[in-house]
């Protein structure tokens, strides 16, 4: 069995085959809906200034926090889309690939930027980068630092580590044949979550800088063997790296992840959980099985907030009460079930935009949030409404701006590069084919988020 090219071409070009289908942006735009609704709820509760606008409104991140509710959001597009992307391209490199220039160059980008462009004094890079830069460089660069002890180079790539977890997850699950188990792996997720949540002892393997340092050449080599593996396109290699990644994940998030047990559990539940919902709309999966699954996942996400997210839990998950993180799960969930259940229905224009350039939006607006606070040093604070809503309209209309300027200028290109990368290895491979090997129609993608693609199968 071949494991990097598994699915047949009458499966990748199903969808464009099948009478009466829509394309495949068309069917993924509420997907896209979804991702401009997270990022811009994750800038606005950063940027804060809305909440000044209405009574009382400084507390509404008491009682749902915007910033977990965006996040979760983001992590149950990922759950739903990022599965299916690596089935339907049947092919573990050209998926982490795909990743790779998906994700890096932006990344990349924006810490450079941020690095030259802002002062030390509002640097929005963590003053642990600069105290030991080689180590951070390393665990920001393989974007596992959430789980190794080390600061995110900047605050919101922590969202990142779970991402990239996930992905090694998806990977081994996949080379093992058992990609289709999503709910019963959500539902022990979730369970492990409920029952251990406030037990599970994190951070064990980075207690001082030297096991931190020991733990960093570890994980690098070891990401770096398996990468190596992948990248020969051999199915016993492929086999072997992605077990090793998906090894080292579950390692880490069992023992060393940064945030709090039941947060890091009810992640993975939460983005297994997305990929369920994606099998029942596929007919993978019978109905029954993924009702109860999500339903027992979102109640356990409900209750482990409830039961968990207390005093010293609330500086882990960076929340103000139980209620922020439980009430926010319970609106990610809601906003995700209606955006399914308006699937088949055309999204406006703009917030379909604002779902592509969403991945720019979440990494910039923390920089020109700091930015803004460079220019307005030693001004008087802006307290009118007037001063307000043009504080807030400018904001908005330049992190638009240079999150547009981004995703055509560095997004677009780079993923442009990686998909011209992947068709000339796959015209390479096709002139020479090996006994066992299946061809297959290649896969266009088009990724729009931290963590979620579309995918459009096209004809040879």
């Amino acid at each position: 069995m071949n494991l990097t090219k598994r699915l047949p071409a009458r499966r990748a070009a199903r969808g464009a085959s099948e009478g009466g289908t829509p394309p495949a942006a068309a069917r993924l735009g509420w997907l896209d809906g979804l991702r401009g609704i997270a990022a811009l709820s994750v800038a606005l509760y950063h940027l804060a200034l809305p909440f000044l606008w209405v009574p009382h409104g400084s507390r509404v991140p008491y009682y749902l926090d915007p910033g977990v509710f965006g996040v979760l959001l983001f992590f149950l597009v990922s759950g739903y889309i990022i599965p299916a992307s690596l089935e339907r391209r049947g092919d573990v490199r050209a998926f982490w690939v795909g990743r790779a220039f998906r994700i890096y160059p932006v990344v990349i980008l924006t810490v450079v930027a941020s690095l030259l462009l802002l002062p030390r004094a509002h640097t929005v890079i963590s003053g642990w980068s600069f105290e030991h830069g080689l180590l951070s460089l390393v665990g920001n660069g393989l974007m596992l630092q959430d789980m190794m002890g080390i600061p995110s180079a900047i605050g919101v790539m922590w969202t990142l580590t779970y991402e990239m977890v996930f992905y090694y997850f998806v990977s081994a699950l996949f080379v093992m044949g058992r990609h289709r188990r999503s709910a019963p792996i959500a539902v022990g997720f979730a369970a492990v979550a409920l029952l251990l949540g406030g037990w599970l002892s994190l951070g064990t393997l980075s207690v001082n800088l030297a096991s931190t340092r020991h733990l960093v050449v570890a994980c690098a080599t070891v990401v770096l063997m398996a990468m190596a593996c992948i990248m020969t396109g051999k199915p016993a290699l492929t086999r072997t790296g992605a077990l090793l990644l998906g090894g080292l994940g579950l390692l880490l998030i069992t023992l060393n992840s940064r945030a709090t047990g039941f947060e890091t559990m009810m992640i993975f539940a939460t983005m297994f959980s997305g990929t369920v919902l994606y099998r029942l709309e596929h007919g993978q999966i019978e109905r029954t099985q993924a009702l109860l699954s999500c339903g027992f996942v979102i109640a356990c996400g409900f209750l482990t907030g409830y039961l968990y997210n207390r005093g010293a839990a609330l500086s882990q998950t960076f929340s103000e009460s139980w209620m922020a993180w439980s009430f926010a799960y319970l609106a990610a969930w809601a906003v995700f079930a209606a955006g399914m259940l308006l699937r088949k229905r055309r999204f406006p224009r703009w917030l379909s935009w604002l779902g592509a350039i969403s991945f720019s939006l979440y990494l910039l607006h923390n920089p020109l949030i700091h930015g803004m606070n460079w220019l307005l040093e030693g001004r008087a604070p802006i307290e009118s409404w007037t001063g307000r809503l043009v504080q807030f309209g400018v904001f908005m209309a330049a992190l638009l701006i240079l999150s547009h300027l981004s995703y055509r200028l560095i997004e677009l290109p780079f993923q442009n590069l990686g998909r011209r990368l992947l068709k000339a290895a796959t015209r390479s491979r096709s002139r020479a084919p090996q006994a066992g090997t299946h061809p297959q129609a290649p896969v266009d993608v088009v990724d729009a988020e931290p963590g979620a693609e579309k995918v459009r199968a096209t004809t040879p």
